[in-house]
């Protein structure tokens, strides 16, 4: 395939102006792409799109498949007959140069939480359908997520928040356990993947305007997961992890003329002989899913598909790092 030289912007939604404390899917992105098509560009780059974590940051996300619900836009609710205008007040004073995740996080999940409740007793058949078949559609990763996202949430209240701190039985997934939990929490759940819903319908009608301006949305996939998510939860023997199910190793990159001490991303590693031996299929799997939300995919640091370093977790810099020679990066997978 042969492509022409195009130009584009980066700009992530979450930096759209807006009421609500923070950019989202609502007019002012669409208003970012007739600028696109206005000033004779054809591609809008983002950054992930996934729920952010620590940090708040889109390359530390609870998942590689779900999508950021902080970016659902509060007026397309209202739009669409979900919402009524007096449902959003009252609206905090949020910064005008920054975003308070700390307070946005607050008033979506406010907002949220009642559009879901009033979907439970008062949703439409046509609505019901529509969340039945995402759901249906996205069960392979979305039941997971979910799960995950409820523990968190239940666990954060008690003895905390990031999984390898849940009951051992939750820890090494038993069945009964985890079956167990999804009765216990099974509203939470429920809404957990409602906020999914909302924000699939949102971003694909986004990008089909897009679409129909001519405009490419450029995505990003990160080459590295965090911790602290549903993906090394739920595929533990894909990572590199000792027997308390922390990292064994974590990625960065070894000191160098710009950092002394090397950068120590924190993010666990993977086991590459175990996803070869599922053909890859996770990886596969994360690329098709963002395919569906974009058109074209940048894999973040590609250059450790061919060869990474690996840092002892227990150290606190990237100057100690294993590899066969001193100075010499592991190989990664390569052309597989």
């Amino acid at each position: 395939m042969r492509f022409k030289r195009s130009g584009g912007v980066l700009l992530h939604p979450t930096s759209l102006p807006g009421p609500y404390g923070i950019g989202g899917l609502g007019a002012s992105a669409f208003r970012f792409i007739d600028f696109l098509q206005q000033s004779s560009q054809t591609v809008w780059q983002v950054l992930p799109l996934g729920p952010t974590g620590y940090g708040d940051s889109p390359y530390q996300s609870f998942s590689s498949f779900a999508g950021n619900h902080l970016l659902i836009d509060p007026d397309l609710l209202v739009r669409d007959g979900f919402l009524k205008s007096g449902d959003l007040e009252p609206i905090p004073s949020f910064p005008e140069k920054r975003v308070d995740y700390r307070a946005v996080i607050a008033f979506k999940s406010r907002i949220l939480e009642r559009f879901f409740n009033r979907f439970t007793y008062r949703g439409s058949s046509g609505q019901r359908a529509a969340f039945k078949s995402f759901c249906e559609e996205h069960k392979d990763w979305l039941e997971d997520f979910a799960l995950f996202m409820a523990l968190k949430s239940h666990h954060l209240e008690h003895e905390g928040g990031i999984w390898n701190t849940w009951p051992s039985e939750l820890v090494s997934r038993e069945p009964e356990a985890l079956e167990s939990r999804r009765r216990q929490l099974s509203d939470d759940i429920r809404e957990e993947k409602f906020r999914q819903f909302l924000f699939y319908s949102q971003w694909l009608a986004l990008k089909e305007y897009a679409n129909k301006k001519k405009i490419t949305i450029l995505g990003d996939i990160p080459i590295f997961v965090a911790y602290d998510s549903a993906d090394v939860w739920v595929h533990q023997e894909l990572f590199l992890l000792d027997k308390k199910e922390n990292p064994r190793f974590v990625a960065g990159v070894p000191p160098d003329y710009f950092s002394k001490t090397g950068q120590r991303w924190g993010n666990p590693l993977y086991n590459w002989p175990r996803l070869k031996g599922t053909g890859y299929a996770w990886w596969l799997d994360r690329i098709q899913i963002t395919l569906k939300l974009v058109d074209i995919v940048r894999l973040d640091h590609f250059r450790g598909l061919e060869s990474y370093w690996q840092i002892p977790a227990r150290e606190e810099t990237a100057i100690k790092r294993k590899s066969p020679r001193p100075g010499t990066p592991l190989p990664g997978p390569g052309r597989a």
